[in-house]
């Protein structure tokens, strides 16, 4: 038994200034940023959201501006197996820690560990 919800909703983009990005989607949702650089290497810009909605992260991409969904887990492995199942297919494992996955629609999706100490509410449970 393992489980998984939606977690994050990723603006992929394609900037030369990561920040100038996130200053413009916090002014859009009325959500203030919570750090221009998550992870040190100019990649990442977080907004601050409450712990009942998905993050909302910005990633600086080389290709096209899309939007992509995360779904976390508390057990990697079990997830990427049961979204196979249903059809998905793996793409790619980044740094060692989470899956790119390929629904059968062409839709890229990531599959992550736990983002957030507090998992839940609406939690998944897979047998």
């Amino acid at each position: 038994m393992h489980h998984s919800r939606l977690c994050t909703l990723v603006l992929d983009s394609r900037v030369d200034d990561l920040a100038a990005a996130a200053r413009f989607w916090s002014a859009v949702l009325g959500k203030p940023v919570a750090t221009f650089d998550q992870d040190g290497d100019g990649r990442y810009a977080e907004l601050r959201t409450a712990e009942d909605e998905p993050i909302i992260l910005l990633q600086k991409v080389d290709h096209d501006s899309r939007v992509h969904l995360d779904i976390e887990t508390d057990d990697l492995d079990a997830e990427v197996a049961r979204l196979e199942a249903l059809g998905a297919r793996r793409v790619g494992f980044v740094r060692g820690r989470w899956w790119v996955m390929e629904a059968p629609t062409g839709h890229r999706f990531c599959v992550v560990h736990k983002q957030r100490a507090a998992f839940g509410p609406h939690l998944n449970r897979w047998d």
